[in-house]
């Protein structure tokens, strides 16, 4: 026999899908004879059932919310990037900057993934020292565009011609990162026009002789990184779900300094972190410094007379400290501030760089510039 009722198993069990009010009701309808044994079986198809459906919602409710939050982030980062830069057309194309301050000028070369914020967000402090800071976009980055020679002297010689869109004859300099390869060629081909050159975790050549100061990211890591700044969301994933592995790797800055440091210092790397989003705005720079980075040749130090400062710090991930105290070495006269911890973005001596930094830039100021703890 079959069901007291004309319908069948199959049937009972398809419109369980969708009608689950009905297989509560129909369940007790199989027959007694079938025993205990075809209820238990309707009743874990129906946990199944239920179960699958559950994670399937989940899931999807999880990646509707992840997709607003992403959105919403990434609609901040190009609205803060939108409004507060100037463009202005110079015979070396297009140059975004933002000015702040009065004083004796200083033009901050920004390092890879930033743009003129990331260096207005560094030497802001300095504004308020008789210093005016001149953040610029290097090519590739933000509203700078890319140009078909984007080399180290090429960018240099963009700097020159933003100094004249300003009507400014001469100003310090400073190169962070991969930004130093262009400042040290600024002051050796347009010396007249550098009154001062700040090279901090510099992008620098050392000949192969040289020892590395630092163990090189594995190439995998490299590799991963690399994918991860090439999209906005992997990135913006990275910096939610594993920041430490940014801080580390992005920023070669040990995530474990941030543990004893002082607040101010872990809100200057958390924004120094935020502002790398949109990375889709900076990907050709990114890609640029990357082959820039990899052609590095000897330069002319003995061309640099102009008051140097260098700074770097031993454990930075990317190495920089050899090819720093190389440089130092080689520029007559040149200050080398060393510091034995702080990565590649000197954590914990943030207030040192700045005094060391106004002291250059404005010696008759003899100011100390101290962000606040």
């Amino acid at each position: 026999m079959g069901l007291r009722y004309p319908i069948q198993r199959a049937d009972l069990l398809a419109r369980s899908w969708y009608d689950p009010v009905f297989v509560h009701s129909k369940i007790d309808f199989i027959p007694k004879r079938q025993g205990k044994q075809t209820k238990l079986k309707a009743g874990t198809f129906i946990a199944r059932h239920y179960f699958g459906l559950t994670i399937v919602m989940a899931l999807l409710i999880a990646c509707i919310v992840t997709s607003a939050i992403y959105q919403r982030d990434l609609n901040a980062a190009f609205t803060r990037i939108s409004a507060k830069s100037t463009i202005v057309t110079t015979p070396c194309g297009q140059i975004e900057y933002q000015e702040a301050g009065r004083g004796v000028p200083l033009l901050v070369v920004h390092g890879s993934g930033g743009g003129f914020d990331q260096g207005m967000a560094f030497a802001a402090p300095l504004a308020n020292r008789g210093i005016r800071v001149i953040a610029m976009s290097r090519f590739g980055y933000l509203g700078t565009p890319m140009p078909r020679n984007a080399s180290a002297q090429a960018q240099a010689k963009a700097h020159v011609c933003l100094l004249d869109a300003l009507g400014i004859q001469s100003a310090a300099v400073m190169g962070g990162s991969a930004g130093a390869p262009s400042a040290l060629q600024m002051a050796i081909l347009y010396p007249d026009r550098v009154s001062a050159l700040i090279l901090i975790a510099p992008l620098a050549y050392k000949p192969p002789t040289q020892a590395n100061s630092i163990k090189p990211m594995a190439p995998w890591v490299e590799s991963l990184m690399l994918k991860m700044v090439g999209s906005d969301f992997l990135f913006w994933m990275a910096t939610h779900f594993d920041r430490d592995f940014v801080i580390n790797t992005v920023l070669a800055t040990p995530p474990s300094l941030l543990k004893s440091t002082s607040m101010s210092e872990k809100a200057r790397i958390d924004q120094m972190v935020s502002n790398i989003l949109p990375v889709s705005a900076r990907i050709e720079g990114l890609r640029s410094d990357s082959s820039v980075g990899k052609g590095l040749g000897p330069s002319p130090l003995w061309r640099v007379r102009t008051p140097t400062l260098i700074i770097a710090a031993k454990d930075d991930g990317y190495g920089t400290y050899a090819s720093a105290q190389f440089t130092a070495n080689g520029i007559t006269g040149a200050s080398f501030l060393s510091f034995e911890t702080g990565g590649h973005t000197w954590v914990g001596h943030n207030d040192e760089v700045m005094v060391a930094v106004a002291y250059l830039v404005a010696p008759k100021k003899r100011t100390s510039v101290s962000s606040s703890r």
